[in-house]
């Protein structure tokens, strides 16, 4: 009886076997034939892609951080007292897309596809959802784009819900561009390339903003792509309820993409990232205004910029990111979307 007892914990926490996102099922979801007899409604997909950066690079190592650090994800929410990971939705882990090191624009192309193929799957549950969503790992966020590209491609022109310490819509004529094309397309600047491509909506927001810009003119690119902003120190002035009222009118009935750049929490509660600020949220604080986010319809969602090596022997950063995507998922499951 005993043995037995073990046996089953080790199943639930999922110290054991293959590493994936809350112990989910592994599907080869790039094999048609392992696709077509395993369905799935959400997809987890890993991008170890960190050669984007302007600062510290690591993060083609958070897939993998992000996975260990989700390890103990099982059972019921305390808060919302469901279990998203087993609900209606068949969700799945996918592993990563492979990608280069060696040259950004064969990575974005070869990441294209992979978004582009897991979410051009049947669904498992066709009357709830017609088309699969996918929970992103990165990878730094330049990452985001091709999601963005493949979230356009299946559900139109999304708003964008952007948690992060810094605006990334930086034109790139003024940070990597003038450099060359290939320099230009970089972490810093994929919302004001997703915005020149069409792809998102003039609804979009960022939150969580405390970095410095280059200069004003920065400010008036971000409202032209779109974004309005608050700040890290509104929770202090306003509350987080404004925060989760003020993202809710912003993006209002339209379909929203959510990407969580880990810096936007204050380094004290995520120092295992590539371009830390400080001045940002606690853990608690972040997870209570995405939870508050519920009724959205999400069609896509990331966690973004987390570099293990940075990290401490606590874990503090891989940890904080788990508990980010299983708030995601839980978002996504809450509100099925169709096509």
């Amino acid at each position: 009886m005993r043995s037995f007892l073990v046996f089953s914990f080790l199943s639930i926490c999922g110290f054991h076997g293959l590493k994936t996102f809350g112990s989910l099922p592994y599907v080869n979801c790039f094999s048609d034939e392992e696709a077509a007899s395993k369905k799935y409604d959400i997809a987890i997909l890993g991008a170890p892609f960190d050669t984007a950066v302007t600062g510290r690079p690591g993060a083609r190592y958070g897939p993998t951080g992000v996975r260990v650090g989700s390890q103990r994800l099982a059972g019921f929410d305390f808060y919302t007292d469901e279990d998203a990971l087993h609900d209606w939705a068949t969700i799945v882990d996918c592993g990563d897309a492979t990608l280069t090191w060696l040259d950004n624009t064969v990575a974005f192309k070869q990441l294209d596809k992979a978004h582009r193929v897991i979410s051009g799957r049947p669904t498992a549950n066709d009357t709830v959802a017609a088309v699969p969503r996918i929970l992103m790992l990165g990878g730094d966020h330049s990452t985001t784009l091709s999601a963005l590209r493949s979230t356009y491609r299946r559900w139109g022109q999304v708003s964008v819900i952007h948690f992060d310490s810094h605006i990334d819509t930086w034109n790139p004529d003024v940070l990597g561009g003038d450099i060359s094309r290939y320099a230009g397309i970089n972490h810093g600047t994929f919302l004001h390339i997703a915005h020149e491509e069409g792809l998102i909506r003039n609804t979009s927001i960022h939150a969580g903003l405390r970095a410095p810009i280059n200069k004003r003119s920065d400010r008036a690119n971000d409202k032209r792509c779109g974004f309005t902003v608050i700040t890290a120190r509104d929770i202090d002035k306003h509350g987080i309820d404004w925060i989760i009222s003020t993202i809710k009118r912003r993006v209002g009935e339209s379909r929203v993409y959510i990407s969580v750049d880990i810096d936007v929490l204050d380094p004290a509660f995520a120092p295992g990232t590539g371009t830390s600020e400080p001045g940002g949220w606690s853990t608690r604080e972040l997870l209570t205004i995405i939870d508050g986010l519920r009724g959205l319809s999400v069609v896509g969602a990331d966690v973004v910029e987390v570099s293990p090596a940075y990290d401490n022997n606590g874990e503090t950063t891989v940890l904080a990111a788990a508990q980010v995507g299983l708030s995601l998922l839980s978002l996504m499951v809450a509100k099925p979307v169709r096509d």
